[in-house]
């Protein structure tokens, strides 16, 4: 199940999320669980499970096989520390921003096929990606990418200076004898830098999911009220005079937990794998030197 999901539902609501707010239709996760199942059954959680995973494993590697490229060549090339926040912030963002517009026509999918209601607009990946190109051209699989690259930069920037960051003070604050549990640690500091992250770059994933749903209003009159967006600045102008601040900030909570467990596993799985290398490498060498 996607807690991704509700984060969309949240973000796409107009009006506000409270019970006394006429016309809402979610007024927070466990209610939009059960308004979930009641209306769409049990199946209604996996909505977009498909391009959501393949949204996943591309976007793992492009970001981390970009990231080490790049802060490789800047050890190699420049005099800068390839541990300093600067590098970290800079190599995380534009790994990000490469991943991104890699992954983008799926991360679209994704949206619509989370966003739509009953009777579904999209009956499979292959309908909705011909569907999508015969009613609004190839353009629309790209829908809300200026928001997107501007909050994925200091996103993953964040993510993986912060990550740096924590990893550092771990080092510092835990003694020799307490590293035996160096995964939990990554996990943990992982998670930390995740929500850190999240929360300070939050509002343009709300807009980058607003403007990917364009041209889809009739899937979403059953939620509610629907809008139009002209643009990243048409966008933020209504959200602001119609919703206020707090409007930036829709389906933060689930956001936040969705973070905390996909940065947290991935920090770990990616440090775990890269030690499981570097011992098999060592262990490859001295027979490397007898032969």
């Amino acid at each position: 199940m996607e807690l991704k999901l509700f984060s969309v539902f949240l973000q796409l609501q107009i009006e506000q999320l409270s019970c006394k707010a006429p016309g809402a239709k979610y007024h927070g996760i466990l209610q939009a669980a059960r308004r979930m199942l009641r209306e769409e059954g049990v199946q209604a959680f996996w909505k977009g499970h498909v391009p959501a995973q393949l949204l996943s494993v591309g976007y793992g590697a492009v970001q981390f096989m970009t990231f080490e490229s790049l802060t490789k060549l800047v050890h190699n090339v420049t005099s800068y520390n390839a541990r300093d926040f600067f590098v970290h912030f800079t190599c995380g963002g534009l790994s990000a921003c490469t991943a991104t517009v890699a992954v983008q026509p799926v991360d679209t999918l994704r949206t619509r096929f989370a966003a739509q209601g009953e009777p579904k607009i999209y009956h499979n990946l292959h309908h909705a990606v011909v569907t999508m190109y015969r009613t609004e051209g190839p353009r629309t699989f790209y829908r809300g990418l200026t928001p997107t690259l501007i909050a994925v930069f200091p996103y993953a920037g964040f993510q993986f200076s912060f990550y740096n960051i924590l990893q550092q003070f771990s080092e510092r604050m835990i003694p020799d004898e307490g590293k035996e549990g160096g995964n939990v640690k990554n996990l943990v500091c992982g998670s930390c830098a995740g929500i850190i992250s999240k929360t300070l770059t939050y509002p343009f994933d709300l807009i980058k999911k607003r403007l990917q749903v364009g041209g889809f209003e009739r899937a979403r009159a059953a939620f509610g009220q629907v809008r139009i967006y002209r643009g990243l600045l048409d966008c933020i102008r209504q959200i602001m005079r119609e919703e206020g601040p707090g409007g930036f900030f829709k389906g933060l909570s689930p956001s936040l937990l969705k973070a905390a467990a996909s940065t947290g596993l991935i920090f770990f799985t990616y440090e775990l794998f890269c030690s499981l290398l570097c011992a098999l490498k060592n262990a490859e060498s001295p027979k490397g030197k007898e032969g």
